[in-house]
């Protein structure tokens, strides 16, 4: 089993960023959360097994999303 590669999008002073977890500069940077996120999920998606933590303006995480989806460790029920 390959080790996933985990993305979060976080606010920053001078916008959003996505940025690969233990990484030294963002991979992608912009002006809105929209725009980072769909920009970091094209990233993911290119990876074997990735996920994407997408963060709110207050830090927390409010979504998960894991690529392909039959990787996911916790898939949802029902």
């Amino acid at each position: 089993m390959s080790k996933r590669t985990t993305y979060h999008v976080t606010k920053t002073n001078e916008g959003w960023q996505g940025k690969k977890e233990g990484g030294e500069r963002a991979s992608v940077t912009g002006d809105t959360k929209k725009e980072v996120v769909e920009k970091t999920i094209e990233i993911a998606k290119n990876k074997t097994e990735s996920s994407v933590k997408i963060h709110g303006e207050n830090g927390k995480i409010q979504e998960e999303r894991t690529y392909p989806k039959s990787s996911d460790p916790n898939p949802p029920k029902g």
